[in-house]
């Protein structure tokens, strides 16, 4: 398929899908405002979640419990979390990211407006497991929208900015969540970014259409001279085939061995600089966001520079795969957080523990994007983000037996070795997935 060009320097989001040609008009303008709205929507989901970690000591306190009555409340939550995951991908590749998104949004809001309501620890936990079932469908939205629209040599970019809004989440939980909790009260915290949760559901199905959505309703800028991007999709495989591929499997295990740390990042990461380091939730909240805000930073970098050193090789998934593999060379620096002898370098080793993980998060999309066919991104994603899921909970439990009995020293050393493991299953097993060319195409669905 031959390209457009054009000798006039265009912006990232001058291009729609990696399988269209520049489309001039209103869809060329629609996609920094999907970005944006993606963006927010990930900084809602990992603001509602981070919450509880963000008040670990208070809502031990509440609700009388131990490390291990913690571990419950995370682990019912990512339970809920890993088992939706690979519905909630194939229900976007269904319906489409506009309907599923404003589906999964209102819910994880009532979910966290619950948890802020709940009197009892057994209903704080069934709104926990209710977060759990709504929240993962975020990912395999974005997911969708951005193959979708998204250019290929800016897709690492384009992606990681829109995926950001969950770090900047992470981020911001911290100081936010702490000044609310402790001007007015810890349930106040929860209802609060629930209401806002609910607003923003309204906002994006009034705003979002996919590609496809807009040819079929004749658009100007679709239909003026431009091919239906619809038409341009590559089939996606049946979901029974889609299991049979050793790239997905590639994938999956990879996020079963990685995710685990970034689970640690978000659940054990606040509550370890009150519990370990002796920092008040004021003063754990002035400083818990360094961490995510370094790594955010540094993995929009991987971003961009993928991008460039894939369009330079001329092959994105050697690009991506490449700073994958530099990122996880840094991971067993984990160990050193134990034993670091101050809270600077303390902070300072725990940022880099958030930059291995983000730039793994931020490419790994793309990578899914590069790798599968465009009806399949979502479920890909899904797929994988539940068994990441998987890997945390187990994770996870490990933690929660082994801060009550020895401390968390030797979860911090496994920490260290999971990247490079994962980076060696993406190297052995991951390859372009050819499109079902037996299918009609029907898009991106």
């Amino acid at each position: 398929m031959s390209n457009v060009t054009s000798n006039t320097t265009r912006s990232p989001f001058d291009t729609v899908a990696p399988f269209a040609p520049p489309l001039p008009g209103s869809q060329s303008r629609r996609l920094p405002w999907i970005v944006a709205l993606l963006f927010f929507s990930s900084f809602l989901n990992y603001l509602d979640r981070q919450t509880l970690s963000v008040l670990k000591p208070t809502i031990k306190a509440a609700f009388d419990l131990d490390d291990s009555g913690y571990a419950f409340l995370v682990n019912i939550f990512t339970v809920c979390y890993a088992l939706a995951y690979i519905g909630s991908g194939w229900m976007v590749d269904k319906i489409g990211a506009r309907k599923a998104l404003t589906l999964f949004v209102a819910g994880w809001s009532l979910a966290t407006i619950g948890c802020g309501l709940a009197s009892s620890f057994f209903a704080f936990a069934a709104f926990r497991a209710l977060l759990g079932i709504m929240e993962p469908g975020n990912f395999p939205c974005t997911m969708r929208a951005m193959t979708l629209w998204a250019p290929l040599g800016r897709r690492a970019f384009l992606m990681g900015l829109a995926g950001a809004g969950g770090t900047v989440g992470a981020v911001a939980a911290a100081p936010m969540i702490a000044t609310i909790a402790t001007q007015f009260s810890w349930q106040a915290a929860f209802i609060a970014p629930g209401v806002l949760g609910m607003g923003f559901a309204v906002f994006w199905w009034l705003v979002y259409r996919e590609p496809q959505e807009l040819a079929t309703a004749g658009d100007a800028s679709t239909t003026s001279g431009s091919p239906d991007t619809a038409e341009l999709a590559p089939p996606a495989l049946p979901w029974t085939k889609l299991w049979t591929q050793r790239s997905l499997w590639g994938i999956v295990l990879a996020r079963f061995i990685s995710d685990p740390v970034w689970y640690f990042c978000l659940f054990w990461m606040p509550g370890y600089f009150q519990e370990q380091r002796g920092l008040s939730l004021q003063a754990s909240g002035m400083v818990g966001w360094i961490p995510f805000l370094v790594g955010n930073l540094g993995a929009l970098g991987a971003g961009i520079l993928s991008d460039r050193l894939g369009r330079r090789l001329g092959d994105t998934m050697k690009a991506r795969r490449r700073f994958l593999t530099i990122a996880a060379c840094f991971g067993p620096l984990a160990a050193l957080v134990p034993h670091a002898p101050g809270l600077t370098l303390t902070i300072a080793l725990l940022s880099l523990v958030a930059l291995v993980c983000l730039i793994w998060l931020l490419l790994l999309g793309p990578l899914v994007a590069d790798t599968f066919p465009a009806g399949n991104a979502a479920s890909v994603w899904a797929i994988s983000g539940a068994f990441g899921a998987t890997g945390a909970i187990l994770f996870n439990y490990g933690v929660g037996q082994v801060s009550g009995a020895i401390g968390i020293e030797r979860m911090f050393l496994v920490m260290g070795g999971l990247h490079l493991a994962a980076a060696a299953l993406l190297k052995i097993c991951v390859r372009p997935v050819k499109a079902d060319r037996h299918a009609p195409s029907r898009g991106a669905a």
